[in-house]
C-alpha cells in the first residue's frame, strides 16, 4: 500500500512539474503541506521526492526543502539508444558531447546561416537576457538559442540531435536554490550572457573558427561551472550527488 501511496505522491508532483504548474526553480510544498494534502505518511512524502530526484525533476537542499528542476521536453521521443541525465556523472559527459556537436554546428552556422536564422539566433539570445528573474524563462530560452545556432547550420542531423536532448540538456544553476549567493548567481548568468554574445556575433560575421572556439569556451566553462557549484564533501565522490 504504502509503494501505491508513494507513486501516486510521485506522479501528482510530476505532473505538476511537466505541466509547469510547479516552474524550474519553484519551491515544492513543505512536507508538512504535503502530508496534509494527501493524507499520507511523512515516509510516503520522502520517499516520492526520493523518485522525483532520481528522476532529474527535483533537487532538495537540506533545511531549506525541495525545488523543481527541468521538466522532461514534450517534443519527439529520445532517439533509440539515448541515454536519460540522471546524476552529475550524466550531466559532464552530456556537457563534452555537447563540446564537440556544438561547436562544429556554430562554425557550420557562421558559414551557412541565413538572415532569418541570424534573426531567430538573436532574438532567442536577447529572451535569454531579458530572463535574469525567471529561471524558467531563462532555461527555455537557453535552449532556444542553442536551438537556433543548429538549424542555422543547415544541416538538418544538428537539428535534429538537440531536438532529441530536448531543453533537459540545459542544467538549472544550483546558484538559483541557495540562500546567500545571489550576487554570485547574477555574476553567473551574466557570464553565460556574454559567452552566448561572443557565438552570436562570430556567428554574425561568419567567422567559423570563431564561432566554433566560442562554443567549446561557453560548453568548457559551463562544464566547469557546474562541476563547481556540486563539487561534494572532500572523501565523498562525485557522482554521488543526484541531480
Amino acid at each position: 500500500m504504502s509503494r501505491n501511496l508513494t507513486a501516486d505522491l510521485a506522479a501528482d508532483l510530476r505532473t505538476r512539474i511537466v505541466d509547469g504548474v510547479i516552474q524550474p526553480g519553484d519551491k515544492l510544498p513543505s512536507e508538512n503541506a504535503l502530508m496534509g494534502e494527501f493524507g499520507v505518511s511523512r515516509t510516503v512524502v520522502r520517499s516520492a521526492l526520493t523518485r522525483l530526484q532520481a528522476e532529474g525533476l527535483v533537487e532538495t537542499e537540506r533545511g531549506r526543502g525541495s525545488f523543481a528542476l527541468t521538466p522532461p521536453d514534450d517534443g519527439p521521443q529520445p532517439f533509440p539508444g539515448s541515454r536519460p541525465v540522471a546524476s552529475v556523472e550524466d550531466r559532464l559527459h552530456l556537457l563534452e558531447f555537447r563540446m564537440g556537436v556544438e561547436a562544429e554546428a556554430a562554425a557550420l552556422a557562421a558559414r551557412n546561416h541565413s538572415d532569418r536564422q541570424l534573426r531567430a539566433v538573436n532574438a532567442a539570445l536577447e529572451q535569454f537576457t531579458a530572463s535574469s528573474d525567471h529561471p524558467g524563462h531563462a532555461m527555455k530560452f537557453d535552449f532556444e538559442f542553442h536551438r537556433a545556432i543548429a538549424a542555422a547550420s543547415g544541416n538538418p542531423f544538428y537539428t535534429d540531435c538537440l531536438a532529441a536532448l530536448g531543453q533537459t540538456m540545459i542544467a538549472m544553476p544550483r546558484t538559483r536554490l541557495m540562500t546567500g549567493v545571489e550576487h554570485y548567481a547574477r555574476d553567473h548568468f551574466d557570464q553565460v550572457v556574454h559567452e552566448h554574445r561572443s557565438i552570436a556575433a562570430a556567428i554574425a560575421d561568419g567567422d567559423e573558427t570563431a564561432a566554433a572556439a566560442a562554443m567549446r569556451s561557453h560548453l568548457a566553462n559551463s562544464r566547469r561551472r557546474f562541476k563547481a557549484s556540486v563539487r561534494p564533501p572532500a572523501g565523498e565522490p562525485l557522482n554521488a550527488d543526484p541531480m
